[in-house]
């Protein structure tokens, strides 16, 4: 059986479709819209797709169904059971993009690397870059794929929750990076979720996730390094945070691009943390 090696965590369209016919490939549409907005990733997914992508549904099915969060990492039984019924197998290399360039697909590689599997990328640029290059679409109803088997594994340094980061906002040797825009950050923006607290958490430094990107691709990874060095020491564990935790996930895919090695996402995110009284929030000001 022949193995797809990926060349970095981040292909180009070109990379994508010169391998689009390898039979361990999977291509997944990880489309996703902030709350509010009148889209239908699924419906968008069915009308114009890579060819053969199936759609993650990481927000509603492959998702904890015991929160109350929005969307949080399902444990590994659940994650295993819903990947093998997406028809990816163990041996899978896995690229994935959404609809938006660079959104919402670094959160589905973020939990294929929390959950084990290392041979995952996110297509840069998205469908819009597959498409602006030319490359063939496919539209219609997909078809059902062939169940696979795949065995999740969960690795425990990716994730942090809500106390243990609680633990750590002194600690010198980690440091926390806000993705959400900084209006938001410095509490002069309200949250788009009903009653969630406006600010940020103590220690916390801003770097919104639009700084990392441009027109749905990432920055050069030299531009990318000034960005994390300019908030961090190289040696420091990164926390990333943002409004649910997906943005987070485009801020770890950065930092590991740009050759950070400690990376954690919150996965509870600002949902969870601006919410009760419970944990400490500082807005602008204060």
């Amino acid at each position: 059986m022949s193995v797809t090696i990926l060349p970095s965590p981040l292909v180009t369209a070109t990379w994508l479709f010169e391998h689009l016919d390898q039979s361990d490939l999977v291509v997944l549409d990880a489309s996703w819209f902030l709350p509010g907005t009148d889209r239908d990733p699924v419906q968008e997914w069915k009308a114009k797709r890579i060819p053969d992508a199936r759609y993650f549904d990481f927000d509603t099915k492959i998702a904890d169904p015991d929160s109350d969060l929005p969307h949080m990492l399902p444990n590994e039984n659940q994650f295993s059971q819903a990947v093998s019924e997406l028809g990816i197998a163990q041996h899978a290399t896995i690229v994935v993009y959404d609809s938006q360039g660079v959104f919402s697909a670094p959160r589905v590689w973020w939990m294929f690397r929390a959950m084990g599997h290392n041979s995952v990328a996110v297509l840069d640029g998205g469908l819009p870059g597959w498409e602006a290059a030319g490359y063939p679409l496919e539209s219609g109803e997909p078809v059902a794929p062939q169940p696979a088997t795949f065995r999740a594994v969960y690795q425990p340094e990716w994730v942090i929750d809500a106390d243990t980061l609680h633990q750590q906002l002194e600690e010198q040797g980690c440091q926390v990076l806000d993705a959400r825009p900084a209006a938001r950050f410095y509490g002069t923006q309200p949250e788009p979720r009903a009653g969630i607290r406006c600010g940020h958490m103590p220690q916390a430094k801003s770097l919104p996730f639009t700084q990392l990107v441009k027109a749905g691709y990432f920055l050069d990874v030299e531009l990318l390094r000034q960005r994390f060095d300019a908030l961090s020491d190289q040696e420091q564990q990164l926390i990333f945070t943002c409004g649910s935790g997906v943005t987070a996930c485009t801020l770890a895919l950065a930092a590991e691009l740009a050759g950070r090695k400690r990376l954690t996402v919150y996965d509870g995110s600002w949902s969870e943390w601006g919410s009760g009284l419970k944990y400490p929030v500082v807005q602008s000001g204060d």
